[in-house]
C-alpha cells in the first residue's frame, strides 16, 4: 500500500515538474524515464551520503536508547541496511538475484568502519544508477522477474521504491547526526 502511495506522488511529481516548466516559454529537453528516475537517485544519493560522511566514526555505533527508541538500529546500520536494499532493488530491477546479505537488508557483517560503510553505500548507488539506466519506456511497467511483492513487481515501482526507502532512512539519519549535535549538511 505504502509503496502505491510513493508511486502515485511520483507520478504526480512528474507531471507537475512539466506543467511548471511549460509555463517558462522555454523549449525543454525531452526526458527519457532513465533519465528521470536517475535525477532522484542522484538527489537522494547526495543528501545521504553526505550525512553519512558527516557523521564521525566514533559515532557510527551510535543508537538511541531511550524509551521508543529502544533496541532501534545503529548509524552504521541504518546505513547499511538502505544500502542493501539499493542492491536488491537494482539487482531486481536487472533480473538478477540479490545476495543472501542484500535479501535480508542488512549488508555483509565485514562492512564494519566507517570507510567500509561509506563505500557499501556508495556502492550501492552506483548499482542502482546501472540499474535505472537500463528502465526505458517499453520495460518499465513490465513485471521483473523475482520481484519482492504485489507493490514492487515492476521495474519503475522497484526503483521508485530504492528512493522511497532510502529517503526514509535519510530522515532517521538525520535524527541520530542532530541528536549528537550535528547539523546536517543539506541544512546547513
Amino acid at each position: 500500500m505504502k509503496s502505491s502511495h510513493w508511486l502515485l506522488a511520483f507520478s504526480l511529481l512528474l507531471v507537475s515538474g512539466g506543467a511548471a516548466r511549460a509555463q517558462n516559454n522555454k523549449p525543454t529537453a525531452v526526458r527519457t524515464v532513465s533519465q528521470a528516475l536517475d535525477f532522484w537517485i542522484t538527489n537522494t544519493e547526495n543528501r545521504v551520503v553526505s550525512a553519512a560522511a558527516a557523521m564521525p566514526m566514533e559515532k557510527y555505533s551510535y543508537a538511541p536508547t531511550a524509551g521508543e527508541f529502544t533496541g532501534v538500529r545503529t548509524f552504521a546500520q541504518q546505513i547499511k541496511h538502505l544500502a542493501a536494499n539499493n542492491y536488491r532493488m537494482a539487482a531486481y530491477i536487472l533480473n538478477q538475484t540479490p545476495t543472501s546479505e542484500q535479501e535480508s537488508e542488512a549488508g555483509p557483517d565485514t562492512v564494519q568502519s566507517k570507510t567500509q560503510v561509506m563505500d557499501y553505500l556508495k556502492g550501492s548507488f552506483a548499482a542502482l544508477h546501472r540499474a535505472v539506466a537500463a528502465i526505458d519506456e517499453g520495460n518499465m511497467l513490465r513485471p521483473a522477474s523475482g520481484s519482492p511483492g504485489p507493490q514492487q513487481m515492476t521495474r519503475l515501482q522497484l526503483a521508485v521504491d530504492a528512493v522511497a526507502h532510502s529517503n526514509n532512512h535519510y530522515g532517521q539519519m538525520v535524527e541520530y547526526l542532530r541528536m549528537n549535535g550535528i547539523i546536517p549538511p543539506a541544512s546547513r
